[in-house]
């Protein structure tokens, strides 16, 4: 992962875990918020069901005969309101009045008549001239069941007294109101937080998604991810997904590299500067030695040696240039059933001059039924790739086996060479660009780019790569490839 991708998913990490933290709290915090709403509304009731009772109150009497008839006919009336998206369809309110002893003089609930209140915070409070409330459960054996009471004074003002005089307190009312039924209102809040933060999100992502077409190529992604699922011969759905990710990853280090203000082809220009200076370093030192007098045999020996150099130059541009070619694009533009034992004896006959001069032979155990579905000239610079690896490294008179057999949906093709095999350091790195060991025979490093072409093939077919030392020694490196589908 490089940094510039590290940042950006960090960004987007912090982003995500500040809304989370923020919806959090505000989810945490709606329910205080609501009950503080409703003891509001509770005070308001109170104090009008009090100054109700006051005015038929007299030398500290209070009838409450007209408050039950009240809360009876409010019991069987219809009530219907719909409230956003919250159906009501009762009140749903207790009622309770007591004299100044807090006696309880009529209860809606006609359960504890003749009792006294004055240990419930509410009555002792407001029967004291100042502000009670409490929360109690009304079963001690649910939490659900809490009910929110407010308490309203029930005052007479004294015989001839004025008002400055003040009123005496004769009782209070108390209304109260089950937690449960505003919970739905709660839980709706809740609910609409959680999809305001999931569009949220949802949004940004999608922003970031439109920002990385615009600056890419709007039609082209689109195309690569369409051609990527209706892959002909893909194999399972897991292959198709591989292709689409592909696509994706291309399509993102692409827009990456936009963002960041650097070109794809900058990136490689320079690489490519790095890499050519040794073989030019080389031409150019044979031939300041080409003007010196020398023997016709040393001026053969640097001859060959500035065409050794030139090969290896072009061989460089030409692989990057296929490599570059390669990782822009995001699916394959065309496919075909390709037969793997047809490839492999092309490629065995292209090789064969350049095994011939290790005096090496080749096995070659492919099926004919083993097919494919993808680009033939690919698969075939690919196999080519793992092949002249496999020669490279192979001691003289050895055997390079290619081989193929179906594992699931899948067709694995290998190529086993004999040679000292792949030491540990570079286990991790084989597949990365530029990256070589020194060939056994002669010392020297390829271009390094063989194997990430391989890696790169492999990937635009839904396959992968590796290569591994096998157990009878030497090296195997497998390309597994989705089988096509049968008729």
């Amino acid at each position: 992962m490089s940094r510039r991708t590290g940042v950006f998913i960090a960004v987007l990490v912090v982003y995500l875990a500040v809304v989370g933290v923020l919806l959090y709290r505000v989810a945490a915090d709606i329910d205080p918020r609501y009950r503080e709403s409703a003891e509001e509304s509770l005070v308001d009731t109170a104090q009008l069901l009090a100054t109700l009772l006051e005015r038929r109150t007299f030398s500290g009497v209070i009838p409450t005969d007209e408050l039950e008839r009240t809360l009876a006919h409010l019991a069987e009336r219809p009530v219907y309101a719909r409230i956003f998206d919250i159906e009501k369809t009762r009140v749903n309110l207790h009622v309770y009045v007591t004299d100044r002893d807090g006696v309880v003089l009529f209860d809606s609930r006609g359960r504890d008549v003749g009792k006294s209140y004055l240990d419930w915070r509410d009555v002792r409070l407001t029967l004291a001239g100042a502000y009670g409330a409490r929360t109690t459960l009304a079963d001690d054996d649910d939490t659900s069941s809490a009910v929110m009471y407010v308490g309203a004074a029930i005052r007479e003002r004294g015989r001839g007294a004025s008002v400055e005089a003040g009123e005496d307190i004769v009782g209070m009312v108390s209304v109260g109101k089950p937690i449960e039924s505003f919970a739905p209102f709660i839980a709706n809040a809740r609910a609409k937080l959680v999809q305001f933060g999931l569009i949220s999100v949802g949004a940004l992502l999608a922003g970031l998604v439109l920002a990385l077409l615009w600056l890419l190529r709007p039609l082209g992604l689109i195309g690569d991810l369409w051609r990527a699922l209706r892959h002909e011969g893909g194999g399972s759905l897991a292959a198709r997904l591989r292709l689409m990710a592909h696509a994706l990853r291309a399509s993102v280090a692409e827009a990456g590299d936009a963002l960041a203000g650097r070109s794809y082809a900058e990136q490689y220009v320079q690489t490519l500067a790095h890499e050519i200076k040794s073989p030019l370093a080389a031409i150019r030192g044979a031939a300041e030695l080409l003007r010196e007098p020398m023997s016709e045999t040393a001026r053969a020996r640097f001859a060959g040696n500035i065409e050794e150099q030139v090969a290896r130059a072009q061989d460089l541009i030409e692989r990057m240039l296929e490599l570059a070619n390669l990782e822009r694009r995001g699916s394959l533009e065309r496919t075909e059933l390709v037969s793997l034992a047809q490839l492999a004896r092309l490629v065995v006959t292209e090789a064969t001059p350049v095994a011939a001069r290790k005096q090496m032979r080749f096995e070659v155990d492919v099926a004919e039924p083993l097919l494919v579905s993808g680009d033939a000239f690919l698969l075939a610079r690919a196999i080519s790739n793992l092949v002249r690896n496999a020669i490279d490294f192979a001691p003289a008179h050895s055997t390079v086996e290619i081989a193929a057999r179906e594992s699931g949906r899948q067709i694995e093709l290998t190529v086993h060479d004999y040679g000292p095999g792949l030491p540990p350091f570079a286990r991790r790195r084989v597949f990365e660009k530029f990256f070589s060991t020194a060939r056994p025979d002669t010392g020297r490093k390829g271009s390094g780019l063989g194997l990430a072409l391989v890696s790169e093939v492999a990937a635009l077919h839904g396959g992968t790569a590796r290569l591994d030392n096998h157990p009878d020694g030497g090296a195997v490196a497998t390309l597994r490839l989705p089988r096509a589908p049968a008729g």
